[in-house]
């Protein structure tokens, strides 16, 4: 029971991860993006395109590079694992028993607690690959990682994130589509860093505020190159 309950927190763990990363990415990269093009172009039909070009590029990006690094942080577990198990055969049964009391000592185990679970682990050679795992590379022996499920939600929930700030355009004249894309991302930034409140126990003011003053910031960036584009834009003419 215990075995399961840990998978599965470590496994929620890492989806909540790739959910909370693709929401605000999704909206804070797009905001961005299609507020600064929307300042300079004052066109509803580039906005569009440009923001649909855009969310199905880096959604696809995204999701990419969730797979790869999340693959290539198994590789690297697994090649560590190995060479661990390899390690294990050639040491020797005083040398097994006197690592481990290290490990658990240096985990705040006290020496005799240390000694007998040393001695108990050295003698099965599953629970001692477990324990080294565990304890030396860091790694939990119980969870493996699943980068094709982490890259389907890395890329559904960028998709899903990326037309919040857009869907205003299909809906709106550029004029009116701005202030409501605008006022509709920062509320839903906000409201996402609530829904992480659930999970990391944090206040969930704190947590909302805090995500939406970090997607503020690429708002601000995106509205001052749209800006400078515009007066650009006017200087040429």
């Amino acid at each position: 029971m215990l075995k399961y309950i840990h998978k599965h927190n470590f496994a929620l763990s890492s989806l909540i991860r790739e959910i909370v990363f693709g929401l605000e990415d999704g909206m804070v990269s797009t905001l961005g993006a299609i507020t600064g093009i929307a300042i300079g172009s004052r066109d509803r039909f580039t906005v569009l395109l440009a923001g649909i070009v855009f969310i199905s590029v880096e959604s696809i990006s995204m999701g990419i590079g969730s797979y790869l690094s999340n693959k290539t942080s198994k590789e690297v577990d697994d090649k560590n694992v190995e060479e661990e198990k390899e390690a294990l055969k050639k040491d020797l049964p005083g040398e097994k028993y006197s690592e481990l009391v290290e490990l658990f000592s240096r985990d705040g185990w006290p020496p005799y607690l240390s000694s007998q679970m040393a001695k108990f682990a050295s003698s099965n050679n599953k629970l001692l690959l477990m324990e080294h795992e565990l304890r030396e590379l860091g790694i939990s022996p119980l969870v493996k990682q699943n980068p094709i499920k982490n890259a389907i939600f890395m890329f559904i929930s960028y998709n899903f994130g990326g037309f919040i700030p857009l869907i205003s355009y299909f809906c709106f004249p550029i004029s009116v589509a701005v202030t409501v894309s605008i006022v509709t991302t920062l509320m839903s930034l906000f409201l996402l860093g609530v829904g992480t409140s659930r999970f990391t126990k944090t206040n969930w003011i704190k947590s909302g505020f805090r995500t939406l003053i970090l997607g503020g910031i690429a708002l601000v960036v995106g509205v001052m190159i749209g800006e400078l584009v515009s007066e650009f834009n006017y200087l040429i003419k």
